[in-house]
């Protein structure tokens, strides 16, 4: 008799639990909406049906039963933990409730449920497309404050989530986030500010093991966009504890008792508030990559055993008993369950790539950055003819890597220097990529946020000698007129640069004064390149160049790194254009 598990979701996040379920010998039936999905050549059985489809999920579930052995139903790194547990409740299968999935997959009804046992997080109001007149946007935004955030209640990835900073803001991005949502809700909630991580467990038995918790790296206000995550945190044991309390209340509020959870946490002002819980092991690589390279726990094979209703023997064996220590804003409250963690021993690593807007010409440096000494893993999203943005959100970014090495410093430069190694060379004349060098507010400047570095370097230092003087100090790269728009002063201060770069020169003999700094610094653009790398990649990639107007080429690197620089050379040597 066939032992089958039932898998929600063919893409590559979902690839661990394919192959899991077959180290743990049960056939893989797989079930998506798209038939062409990357994983669906993996499965040993694949039927065509919509995630969202619970009913027609629990159907072909229980043809399987009836066929065969129906071990498991099971997803990671999808939004439908909900689906999951409709079948696996109406089966007999180990699971959350359904209930308990449903609290965990909709904004809205989540934070009620933390409102009501008093678990720590953002004051929210649910908004219908209904209600999104803008007075009553208006009077929610004024009660929350500002910078305030908006999201679709039920979508995963960052998709439609922004921060709100003004009242002229509100109205478009709450329509965003309505059409991001499957059923057009949304929420407003006030904005957490402090560091963010990532945290796994599997609950069973009245224990909750945490199986991952990570550093996350948040960037490019108004959205959220995360370029990679750590594994370890760098928490203190302190903090890091009280961020598990308050994971393991929410989930207990939430009704978790048989799978996984994942919760994103943010640890503010006032202690530990939790973002999000979901009914599922995380995506973004932390729970199929990242924690089992750290850990040498398979944590997808572990979270299908439960599933199946076995004993996570792996787990049981490794793991540690751990304090509930919950901060003082939960007031006196009990464990919700026993708290154990299977500890890291190795750091993992994962970093993404980003672009500016465009279509993708060639990528190059791919083996360079697998040859990088403990890289694991360089996974290409985007590739010649594709469109690529510079992200909005999570699902928007050009590829992975991902490190891992006994040493934390080591994984994270291992990542970062893959990154620096990959290039993405944009087809010319592109009217979006041509928008991106129009408008300087968003996306921001490649070379914007190491300009700012070196500008409070120069404020620093002016503090600290109050009577030096420029001389003292240097010529400064920039307009010293604040951090908030020192990416625009920079390219203010390119209008002193003259002449030609002749053909076939190399650009890093030819970097002009007012850049220097800038060039012999450390300070790196959002793929970790310093200004010196984008010039020899530059020359590397590109020897061939035409006559380069410096001004418009300099400006263009300032903008989009090499990027920008190839661009600018690929464009002028296409047309007769006013860059």
């Amino acid at each position: 008799m066939d032992k089958n598990i039932l898998i929600l979701g063919a893409g590559f996040l979902q690839k661990p639990a394919i192959e899991a379920a077959k180290k743990i010998g049960c056939r893989a039936v797989v079930v998506d909406g798209n038939e062409s999905a990357v994983c669906v050549g993996l499965a040993d059985r694949f039927e065509r049906i919509d995630l969202k489809d619970k009913e027609g999920i629990y159907e072909f579930a229980k043809k399987l039963q009836r066929e065969g052995e129906l071990r498991a139903i099971f997803t990671a790194g999808t939004d439908f933990s909900a689906s999951v547990s409709y079948a696996g409740e109406k089966l007999g299968l180990s699971c959350h409730s359904y209930e308990a999935a449903c609290n965990a997959s909709g904004k809205v009804r989540m934070r009620q449920k933390f409102s009501e046992a008093g678990v720590p997080s953002p004051k929210f109001f649910g908004v219908t497309k209904k209600e999104s007149d803008f007075d009553f946007i208006k009077k929610c935004v004024r009660e929350l404050g500002f910078p305030c955030v908006v999201k679709p209640v039920d979508n995963m990835g960052g998709r439609g989530c922004r921060m709100i900073r003004s009242e002229a803001e509100a109205e478009g991005a709450l329509q965003t986030a309505l059409a991001s949502s499957r059923t057009e809700n949304a929420i407003l909630e006030e904005y957490m500010s402090g560091d963010e991580y990532s945290i796994d467990a599997l609950i069973y038995d009245g224990t909750m093991t945490i199986t991952g918790f990570a550093d996350r790296h948040i960037f490019f206000p108004p959205y959220f966009i995360e370029t990679g995550h750590t594994m370890p945190t760098a928490i203190s044991d302190a903090k890091k504890n009280e961020l598990i309390a308050v994971f393991a209340l929410a989930a207990k509020a939430l009704g978790l008792s048989c799978g996984a959870a994942k919760a994103d946490i943010k640890y503010t002002e006032k202690g530990p508030m939790i973002g999000e819980v979901a009914a599922r092991l995380s995506g973004g690589f932390m729970s199929g990559w990242t924690y089992p390279y750290a850990s040498h726990c398979n944590l997808t094979e572990e979270a299908l055993l439960i599933a199946c209703g076995k004993k996570p023997l792996f787990l049981e064996a490794h793991r540690k008993r751990i304090p509930f220590t919950p901060p003082p804003s939960c007031g006196n409250c009990r464990a919700p369950y026993e708290l154990y963690e299977l500890p890291c021993v190795d750091t993992s690593a994962e970093r993404a790539w980003i672009s500016i807007p465009g279509i993708v010409k060639e990528v190059s440096g791919l083996e360079k950055a697998h040859s990088v000494p403990f890289v694991k893993d360089v996974f290409p999203r985007s590739g010649a003819g594709d469109a690529v943005v510079f992200p909005h959100n999570n699902v928007q970014k050009c590829g992975n890597v991902i490190s891992s090495s006994p040493s934390r410093k080591d994984s994270i430069a291992a990542a970062e220097k893959a990154v620096s190694e990959i290039v993405l060379r944009l087809e010319p004349c592109v009217p979006e990529t041509d928008a991106f060098f129009a408008d300087t507010h968003f996306p921001p400047d490649a070379y914007g946020a190491a300009c700012a570095a070196l500008l409070r370097q120069d404020n620093a230092a002016r503090t600290a000698n109050r009577e030096g003087t420029e001389a003292d100090l240097g010529e400064k790269p920039f307009s010293d007129t604040g951090d908030t728009i020192a990416g625009k002063t920079l390219l203010d201060d390119t209008a002193s640069i003259r002449g030609v770069i002749p053909k076939g020169v190399r650009v890093s003999d030819r970097v002009p004064q007012v850049l220097r700094r800038l060039y012999e610094s450390d300070e790196r653009d959002w793929n970790y390149r310093s200004f010196a790398e984008s010039c020899a990649l530059f020359d590397e990639l590109c020897p061939d160049h035409p006559d380069l107007d410096a001004k418009k080429f300099w400006r263009a690197g300032l903008r989009g790194g090499v990027q920008g620089m190839l661009y600018f050379a690929d464009t002028i040597d296409r047309v007769n254009t006013d860059f």
